[in-house]
């Protein structure tokens, strides 16, 4: 039988019943012969109430004291889902980030995960008991609890599977797979059987929500092959092993699949849109070496991604423009680090819009086929859709559009593709 860990997210936690629903999951996956490891987030909207709890007893609060308060959200999900495993006749104990240790490093409130001392807990697996395990901490150098960041159970989780050696790391969530673009916006969006790490890598990084961009990075770097699945099933479901989710695998485990099959892989696996999303024009900057590093060298100090980035052609005057995109939440500090910095970068204008949207296709696919960007570009202009600036890597294209027309865009560029379900169920 296989090792597996099991993860439960903050939705799933959201009280007694429904960790009692979790652990019928878990007690059936070990009533199967499975070698069970469960890492839990805190129930959901409790850590948002812990850090409001350290804003309000110093707004300039300790990072490393502010860890030791979040942190405790997960370790009550994970007392009261090994009392509830044990209620069921499991044997159940919880393991806390710092017992088992999870070393990180010591950045509090972002830590990174160095390495697990797995022994003891691959050998409580192997003796038939589950090991219930809080997401999102662990131990400093300097023996502090610390945080990994919002999400940071899904990369908990990947760690630990890569620890263990385990099979595969199962996501419970509150969606039951990926899916080629949000069902929400398009009814006909088909749900994937597989997915490549990069390409899961690329769609959780311009907004797709369903699995954090850590945990995908570091399940690609270990080759730990994730699953997504639903948390809210019935009790007589079908284990994770026949559940139909979604696999997040490796290109080449993926190629030996379709290795023989007479049709290529699909040019494009999804279509993801991210409206936190907020562009600046610069103008009339001097067209000289190091005016655009004058720009960017002060965003990265303050830690403000840039996303897209265009340059015009110079002017006459030796001058141009820049154009660029940054969170939309770091706008306000972004135009204030670059108010301030204007003499030293020469611009004479700053105009900001945080009214955009970035829409992006990705697949693997596009390595083999041409013409995905002109696909994109053709069926946005048929619909009166203009793009104010264009991003590309080698499995992905993006545009930035106005945020009003978000929706349109993508249901637009999804029968474009060819994507479009013929039927809800397929």
């Amino acid at each position: 039988m296989a090792r597996i860990v099991m993860k439960f997210g903050g939705t799933s936690m959201a009280g007694t019943e429904r960790i009692r629903r979790v652990a019928n999951i878990v007690r059936r996956h070990q009533e199967a012969g499975h070698e069970v490891a469960v890492v839990v987030s805190a129930m959901a909207g409790e850590t948002d109430r812990l850090v409001t709890f350290c804003r309000e007893a110093n707004p300039l609060y300790d990072p490393a004291e502010y860890d030791v308060v979040v942190a405790s959200g997960e370790q009550v999900t994970s007392g009261l889902l090994a009392l509830t495993l044990q209620a069921m006749g499991c044997k159940a104990r919880s393991w806390l980030g710092w017992q088992l240790p999870i070393h990180t490093d010591d950045a509090h409130a972002k830590a990174r995960i160095e390495d697990i001392e797995a022994d003891t807990l691959a050998a409580s697996m192997a003796a038939g008991e589950v090991a219930v395990i809080p997401g999102f901490q662990g131990l400093s150098r300097h023996g502090r609890i610390t945080t990994l960041g919002r999400g940071g159970s899904d990369t908990s989780a990947v760690a630990v599977a890569a620890a263990v050696k385990a099979d595969r790391c199962d996501i419970y969530t509150d969606v039951d797979g990926v899916y080629t673009t949000d069902p929400r916006i398009v009814a006909k969006a088909r749900k994937l059987k597989k997915v490549t790490y990069e390409e899961m890598l690329e769609l959780a990084s311009v907004g797709s929500k369903v699995l954090q961009t850590r945990s995908v990075s570091l399940a690609m770097k270990e080759n730990v092959r994730v699953q997504v699945l639903s948390s809210f099933i019935d009790d007589d479901a079908p284990l994770g092993d026949d559940l139909p989710g979604t696999m997040i695998v490796s290109e080449e485990e993926l190629s030996g699949e379709l290795e023989g099959l007479e049709m290529e892989r699909q040019m494009i696996t999804g279509i993801a849109a991210d409206k936190n999303e907020a562009k600046i024009t610069l103008t009339r900057i001097a067209d000289r070496p190091g005016a655009v590093a004058a720009i960017f060298g002060p965003l990265a100090a303050a830690n403000i991604n840039v996303d897209m980035i265009i340059q015009n052609v110079a002017k006459d005057k030796g001058e141009t423009d820049v154009t660029f995109t940054v969170p939309g939440a770091d706008l306000v500090r972004t135009q204030a680090l670059l108010e301030g910095a204007q003499q030293t970068i020469g611009y004479y204008r700053m105009i900001a819009d945080s009214k955009v949207a970035k829409i992006s296709v990705v697949g693997v696919g596009m390595r083999s086929h041409a013409g995905v960007a002109s696909t994109m570009f053709k069926g946005l202009a048929e619909r009166g859709i203009n793009i104010q600036a264009i991003s590309t890597s080698e499995i992905k294209v993006s545009v930035l559009i106005d945020e009003d027309e978000t929706e349109l865009a993508v249901r637009v560029l999804h029968t474009a593709y060819g994507l479009d379900a013929e039927d809800k169920a397929a």
